[in-house]
């Protein structure tokens, strides 16, 4: 078991037994931007090689479409009960037309921009007995024309709600994100940004960051002991001028770094199934909270039960207010 220093302890028992309202939260209004894929499940199941090569044969028996990227960082505000909208650019394709067909079910409002110079991106995983067999990937970077328009179509949004995410999986559409955080910020509004890359000087100025701590190694350097994380994770968000920086540490737990110190969550105790998409609901719950007017501190509270959810389900999942309630209340 990680044992933590005495003052990490001694701020994990001083949060609160916080539980958010559900009214507050459906008040809230969340501007999520960023890149959108479509992840598209196979499933089947295996039982010989394939004659033609060393390769399992599967049988698919079931296929499943779901909203990822930036758009399961909407469906998981929208899950939790807020009111989502998604900026992003997609195809001229059928893959596009799945997306807007899955966001209006979750009554996220969509502001996909179709672009005819590059396909939606997809992720087309195969399955049996859930164990992935492969991963097939189909993007291409958004043309310029299409991001002019997001820049136009979010400096009209921004001021219309009450927190903004940017969800950066480096496919392109966040290519001017420090003009994007400036805008933010010039409207009052929190920005947070799930960060991706070596570089985090872009994100300079935000009001909260969430990497996981490869993504903090690759960014800031390494370090060998708790004292050492502590000095990299504050020594950045300082460099950058972030209110807080938020980092998820998987078995550990998460830590929120701010001026006046650090908070620490450890992980709730459960068997992990998938942690894929984990970020997402993290970063999702975070928002949502700030955007309902909740606390730092409270916020990563609720996004530590939601992801706490998340990773007990398969692929790209999320977590309902009901779940967050029952998480919470053990």
């Amino acid at each position: 078991m990680v044992q933590f220093p005495l003052y990490l302890q001694l701020e994990a028992l001083k949060m609160p037994n916080f539980m958010p309202a559900l009214s507050r939260f459906q008040a809230a209004k969340v501007l999520v931007a960023g890149d959108v894929m479509l992840d598209q499940y196979w499933f089947g199941d295996v039982s010989r090689i394939s004659p033609e090569a060393p390769v399992p044969v599967a049988k698919i028996g079931q296929t499943e479409h779901r909203a990822g990227g930036a758009a399961n960082v909407a469906r998981n505000i929208a899950a939790l009960g807020g009111q989502a909208a998604l900026l992003a650019v997609v195809g001229e394709d059928e893959a596009a037309d799945t997306l807007s067909e899955l966001l209006a079910q979750d009554n996220i409002a969509g502001h996909l921009i179709r672009s005819s110079a590059a396909p939606t991106t997809l992720k087309l995983r195969v399955l049996a007995r859930n164990q992935q067999l492969i991963r097939l990937d189909f993007e291409a970077a958004p043309d310029l024309g299409s991001l002019k328009t997001v820049r136009q179509q979010y400096a009209e949004l921004v001021s219309q709600y009450d927190a903004v995410i940017l969800s950066d999986y480096g496919k392109g559409v966040l290519n001017e994100v420090a003009a994007m955080i400036a805008a933010a910020r010039a409207a009052g509004k929190p920005v947070l940004i799930d960060p991706k890359g070596t570089d985090f000087s872009k994100y300079a100025g935000a009001t909260l960051l969430t990497p996981n701590r490869a993504e903090l190694r690759d960014a800031a350097g390494g370090w060998e002991n708790e004292a050492g994380l502590t000095a990299k994770a504050q020594g950045l968000r300082e460099t950058l001028g972030l209110d807080a920086l938020l980092v998820t540490r998987s078995e550990e737990g998460m830590t929120l770094y701010r001026a006046d110190g650090q908070t620490h969550q450890p992980t709730r105790a459960q068997e992990v199934y998938d942690v894929s998409g984990a970020g997402d609901t993290v970063i999702a719950a975070m928002g949502l909270s700030l955007a309902a007017g909740y606390t730092l501190p409270e916020a990563m509270h609720t996004a530590n039960a939601a992801a706490g959810v998340v990773v007990a389900k398969l692929g790209t999942a999320v977590c309902s207010f009901a779940e967050l309630e029952q998480a919470l209340a053990v």
